[in-house]
């Protein structure tokens, strides 16, 4: 089953800046869920782009261990997007260079975020409101590297979508490569419905890539966003939660083809791989407290779910969590 989900990767290639992507479907960046482990199943189920987490770019340049941490990366993945957050140009620029050295293809920065903790600080979407620190901010960054540099934002504080128009035209003049447009205001967060109509309205007016994000839980939803707002690609985040084959269902449709279903040997052995890989990259411990719940994302609709969900709750050992995985899936295909 993987080969044929890759096999549909070589699909509506997209330049940003210098990087050539295989297709133009993107993993968001997710905090706390899109670390390598994860990012690995998005690419190999066809994702064009994987997205690191959010990274502080003060704790880059601080050197903390675990904030560096975020920035390991595997040729498997490859290409990588690091998305970083911060205030300081001179900050965002030094910890761009981190990123750069880190072997990462491409350089995003968050105008987006909006959780209490970012936006206290003036970085994430209070950027969209201030335009002349902003425009700072991305000169510093621009300088300061060769790769590509992306942002992502929002429709800004209130919904007419100025603020998303203002950034975008700065961002362009910056020499910013792309951006990524996530059609919900600040206060909103992920509530409500996003408003596609401003993904257009940033299209119309600038000329580099624009990549429509927010409220496509279907494949038929990325099809619709591209039809209807002329984005040049689509950015996956949420829907990908427990379901990162949604990549090669988007590419799916996008040739034209019917979505498919997931048989659930194939959902199990993803599973599986994602557990090996946890344990791989953060140590067993700390791998099965977070399979604790993680696990129960990939099971959502299954026979006795609740049941498996349950059980996984006191996992203590990577055998133990694929003990588990076997067990629940003989009972399915009982």
């Amino acid at each position: 089953m993987p080969i044929q989900l890759q096999a549909l990767t070589m699909h509506n290639s997209l330049k940003i800046g210098s990087l050539v992507l295989d297709n133009s479907v993107i993993l968001a960046p997710l905090a706390g869920i899109t670390n390598l482990p994860f990012r690995l199943l998005s690419k190999e189920a066809g994702c064009g782009l994987v997205c690191s987490e959010m990274i502080s770019a003060n704790g880059l340049v601080h050197g903390s261990k675990k904030t560096l941490q975020m920035l390991d990366s595997i040729p498997e993945e490859k290409p990588l997007s690091v998305q970083i957050f911060g205030t300081d140009p001179s900050i965002m620029a030094e910890a761009a260079k981190i990123v750069e050295s880190s072997g990462a293809a491409l350089l995003d920065i968050n105008f987006g975020c909006s959780v209490k903790k970012v936006v206290k600080t003036g970085a994430g979407v209070v950027l969209m409101k201030e335009p002349e620190r902003a425009e700072s901010l991305l000169k510093a960054v621009r300088k300061s590297v060769s790769i590509p540099v992306t942002i992502k934002i929002r429709t800004g504080w209130d919904k007419s979508g100025a603020h998303a128009l203002r950034i975008a035209e700065i961002a362009e003049a910056c020499g910013v490569d792309a951006i990524a447009v996530h059609p919900r205001t600040a206060v909103q967060g992920f509530r409500g419905k996003a408003n596609w109509s401003i993904i257009t309205s940033v299209k119309k007016i600038v000329s580099i890539p624009v990549i429509g994000n927010g409220d496509i839980i279907t494949p038929d939803d990325a099809v619709r966003m591209q039809n209807e707002t002329g984005c040049d690609a689509v950015m996956i985040g949420r829907a990908a939660i427990g379901n990162p084959w949604i990549f090669a269902q988007v590419l799916a449709r996008f040739r034209g083809d019917e979505s498919f279903c997931i048989d659930f040997t194939h959902r199990f052995e993803v599973m599986v791989k994602y557990v090996h890989e946890s344990v791989r990259y953060f140590g067993e411990k700390r791998a099965c407290s977070m399979m604790r719940s993680r696990l129960g994302w990939f099971v959502k609709g299954l026979k006795c779910s609740s049941k498996f969900r349950e059980s996984i709750k006191r996992i203590s050992s990577e055998d133990e969590a694929i003990d588990l995985l076997k067990t629940y899936m003989r009972f399915l295909d009982s």
